[in-house]
């Protein structure tokens, strides 16, 4: 059994939430708040909770506060319950490799209790729309890369993504350590980045670089 925390600033939502899952088995106690602080404290008391966050409408100023605080609590799963989430906020989502649910207000009955159900159980739900979407960003990412970056530059951002210093890459590829700074400034220029933090990020987002090849 865990406890449900419900963070939403609108009553209605709150209340619909708790309907919704007054039957779910596996939730114990469900808790509502409305802000950061009240999160915060519950969080500290049940730090294998279940969270349903309305991102949008709460007090979080970015990605990365909600980041550490997920990384704090790594018992808590996340559903974010929102009416839309920005673009740039799902290439963070998917780049930081943030196991956070998805569902959307405007979603059927059936699959924001789905969303639930998986949630719960700890296995990461995004909802139709949020999925097919994420799959259209990626695309057009990569169509965009495609259309900046030559063959050798894209083999290069690879390898400074997998954590290869400038020697290695020159090493490899018998080129001068002067040649892949040249690259490299042309890649960061291209893709309009300024570190190598950056760059991993967009590599990652535009399918560049496997998650999983990632964290090995």
């Amino acid at each position: 059994m865990r406890n449900l925390i419900i963070a939403d600033a609108q009553d209605i939502t709150r209340l619909g939430l708790k309907y919704l899952t007054n039957d779910i088995k596996g939730i114990d106690v469900v808790h509502e708040i409305t802000d950061k602080n009240e999160l915060l404290k519950l969080l500290s008391d049940n730090s294998n909770a279940m969270v349903i966050l309305d991102y949008t409408l709460s007090d979080f100023s970015s990605l990365n506060e909600l980041q550490i605080l997920h990384e704090r609590y790594p018992q808590a799963d996340w559903l974010l319950f929102s009416d839309e989430l920005s673009d740039t906020f799902l290439r963070d989502m998917q780049a930081n490799r943030l196991p956070f649910s998805i569902a959307l207000k405007s979603n059927e009955v059936s699959e924001i209790r789905d969303a639930v159900v998986s949630t719960l159980v700890g296995d990461q739900f995004l909802c139709k729309r949020v999925d097919n979407h994420i799959r259209t960003l990626t695309r057009s990412l990569q169509d965009s890369l495609d259309n900046h970056l030559t063959t050798t530059e894209r083999e290069i951002l690879k390898e400074i993504a997998l954590g290869k210093t400038t020697k290695e890459i020159a090493a490899d590829r018998n080129l001068s350590f002067h040649t892949i700074i040249t690259h490299r400034k042309n890649i960061f220029r291209k893709l309009e980045v300024n570190n190598v933090h950056e760059a991993t990020k967009y590599a990652m987002r535009a399918g560049i670089v496997d998650v999983s090849e990632y964290y090995i």
